[in-house]
């Protein structure tokens, strides 16, 4: 039995990208796009450290949407992209099937754009497929804020939970003991996660004394310049 109050684990969940096409993401105004896209590249990099299944699903790439980034297909480099023709995913029988296929009814979607694509498919594959749904607000982007703002409002009251990408990621996490996923998971925070990764850096190198992540040139010591009026 479904239950909200279940905390997300790495074996009650899987995701869906629904979307992330470049002619897609010049129509986002809800989120910088650059955030977007780190929000959306971080979501796959903690999916791919507990291992969640995953399906990715497109829209006319050829005649409209273009190419799903680059960034998010190279941490799946094995998965199938799932096209459709509808902005409703769940109208696509391929899509049905692999959320069938993970056999996990709880379903974390991250797509493009909120107000269609992944409010569609929110309530489709909750009424239809008995799907429990986690939207992902901060790796989802609509047209303009409020249609962003409005269509998870009219979503948190047919009963999707909303949540970050962030929140996701420390939530499977959930314990800091759990040393297998420890490391990669803070790789994805240092790498994504703004001022709490930098935050990480600082705690690591000036105070527990480990080595700065990557190799770079010496650090030359201060040299004042000279003062011109000393020397004419």
């Amino acid at each position: 039995m479904l239950s909200k109050l279940d905390l997300l684990t790495p074996e009650n969940c899987q995701l869906i990208f629904i979307d992330h096409q470049p002619q897609m993401a010049f129509g986002v105004q809800s989120i910088d796009r650059q955030v977007l896209k780190n929000n959306v590249v971080a979501l796959a990099k903690s999916a791919r450290v507990f291992d969640i299944p995953t399906t990715i699903t497109t829209v006319e790439t050829a005649s409209f949407s273009g190419h799903t980034y680059p960034e998010l297909l190279s941490i799946f480099p094995d998965h199938p992209l799932l096209e459709r023709t509808s902005m409703n995913s769940w109208d696509d029988q391929k899509v049905r099937d692999a959320l069938a296929n993970n056999g996990r009814k709880k379903v974390l979607v991250s797509g493009l754009w909120t107000e269609v694509c992944n409010n569609s498919f929110a309530f489709s594959a909750m009424a239809e497929g008995g799907y429990e749904i986690y939207m992902v607000a901060d790796a989802s982007g609509g047209t303009t804020k409020e249609a962003h703002d409005y269509s998870m409002q009219r979503m948190i009251q047919a009963g999707v939970v909303p949540v970050t990408w962030q929140q996701v990621l420390l939530e499977w996490q959930r314990d800091w003991a759990r040393k297998d996923t420890y490391d990669a998971t803070l790789e994805v925070v240092k790498e994504h996660s703004g001022a709490y990764g930098m935050g990480v850096d600082y705690a690591y190198t000036m105070v527990h004394k480990a080595d700065e992540r990557v190799k770079h040139g010496p650090q030359l010591d201060p040299v004042p310049a000279a003062d011109e009026k000393a020397t004419s």
